[in-house]
Formats: C-alpha cells, structure tokens, sequence
C-alpha cells in the first residue's frame, strides 16, 4: 500500500477484515461511536461482562487526551503534534482541540489499522490555517514514522508526542521504551510526550482476566503496564504535575463530591528539557 501524500489522505482502498475483532472498533464501540461490526460488539460485549469498567476507562482516556491537548496548545504554546496509535475518529480529536486554540497548528495523526486509514479523511479536516496529515505506519517502526512526520512538522521547533493506549502492544517493556526513546530524540528541546497505558494497581486480577479474554480474542494483544514504567518512558524529561496519575486524575476539574474516582490507566506528560552544556 502507497503512503498517502501530505493532506490528501489515503488514496486506496484498504483492505478490512470483518470477521475478526480490532481495538480500534472495539474502542470506537465503548466510547458510543458507530465504526465498529457485530464481530467488534460482540467481544466488547464480552469484556464489559467480565470487566464493567472499561467503558470508564474508555471515557476517561479520552478527556484526558482533551485536556492534555488543550494544555499543550493552550499553555505549553506546542504548535505541532504528532499523535501515534490515532484511532478511529470520534469527538475532539487531536487536531479539533489544539486547533480551537490555536487555528495554526499543526497535526500528523499514525496509525497502521486499515478502517482507521478508510476514515483517514475525517481526520485531515483542518483549520484552514493550520495542517493535519496521516500516516499508514507501525510504531515499531519509528525511523519511518519521523521520517515521514518531518513532511509536515518541523522538527526544530517543539512538537507534542501523543502516544496514548498504543505502547501496551509492545510486548517488551524495553522495546517500547527504546521505542519513545528513538522518538523523542529527533524532537526539539521543548517537545512534551504524553503517555496513558493500562494497569491492574486498582481493579487487579479482574482486569488482567479482561485482557486475556481480549489477547485471545483480537489480533492485537496488549500489556499492561505499572505506574512506574509509565514513569519509565519519561527519563530524561521533566514530568509536569501532578505526575504519573490515573487519566481521570490529571488536572481535572473536582466535582461537588470530590475528585473523580481513579480509573486503572494511568498517565503522564513531560517536557524534553533544553540541552545541557557540552
């Protein structure tokens, strides 16, 4: 399959298999989308049966990925974002939030999941003042993927790196960190990284039970990781407050009873500092 030229999305027809359950369906179910097939329903249904919580989870992410967007673009002043593991679109995607901030900005969305490239369009709506891309590749792959981002962002200047529910595909802890780490090194002193993965310090046994059921069921398996090596991706980098917390606990707003409950997925954003004398 060709890449896609910069802003004109994907050009052929990607091929979809139906008949097998892919998180991006399942995930686009949970959060009340439309993008998904009885065969996607049906293991989500599943999980829900055997870990109701998900679907907070779900909902949770995805007000963390709007705040940190809004913050980045509000006031960290990141004008370039690069958001790898996209997903299928639903409400304020990346580039909707940092561009009702900031109409200029700049965004390449990465993802290798063929329904994700068949709505690529829907994600390359941009402002007119600013630009969105994509981008078929795998994480696995980062070489390509900056390679191919650098088309559209400029690597001199800060760039937001989004990498939220995709390192959990990496099997090896370390590789997914040799992953960020490749990444985040091509990116100016000012870049941020966000990361939210999966855990089991909350809910357990029941969740890593609900993960099995979804590693025997998709063709994309997925591992959880602790608070701490979700802290690990970001040596080198200045976590910003409140530091590696539940996605329903970073810098949200409390309600009248308090703070909203945790959530078993975690997360942090930090900032790559200036470098440091020769």
């Amino acid at each position: 399959m060709e890449d896609p030229a910069p802003g004109d999305g994907a050009q052929n027809e990607p091929r979809i298999d139906s008949t097998v359950p892919q998180s991006a369906r399942i995930w686009n179910y949970w959060l009340g989308g439309k993008d998904n097939y009885p065969v996607d329903r049906a293991a989500g249904d599943q999980f829900v049966g055997v870990y109701p919580q998900i679907v907070d989870v779900a909902r949770h992410s995805r007000s963390f990925l709007s705040r940190a967007v809004r913050y980045l673009a509000a006031e960290a002043g990141i004008r370039q974002f690069l958001d790898i593991g996209t997903g299928l679109p639903t409400v304020d995607n990346t580039h909707e939030v940092a561009q009702r901030v900031a109409p200029e900005a700049r965004i390449v969305y990465v993802d290798n999941d063929p329904l994700v490239l068949a709505h690529a369009r829907a994600l390359l709506t941009s402002s007119p003042q600013g630009v969105t891309d994509y981008i078929d590749a795998d994480l696995r792959d980062p070489g390509r993927i900056l390679a191919e981002a650098a088309r559209t962002l400029d690597f001199d200047r800060p760039v937001a790196l989004m990498l939220l529910n995709i390192l959990g595909h990496v099997p090896e802890y370390d590789d997914a960190r040799a992953i960020v780490t490749e990444l985040m090194a091509a990116l100016a002193p000012g870049s941020h990284l966000a990361v939210a993965d999966g855990t089991d310090v909350l809910t357990g046994e029941a969740f890593r039970s609900a993960i099995d059921l979804w590693n025997d069921a998709g063709e994309t398996p997925y591992h959880l990781r602790t608070p701490e090596q979700i802290g690990g991706y970001f040596d080198g980098l200045e976590i910003l407050e409140p530091g590696v917390v539940s996605v329903s606990r970073w810098r949200a707003e409390p309600g009248p009873f308090g703070p909203p409950a945790e959530v078993d997925e975690f997360c942090a954003v930090g900032r790559k500092p200036p470098a440091g004398p020769a």
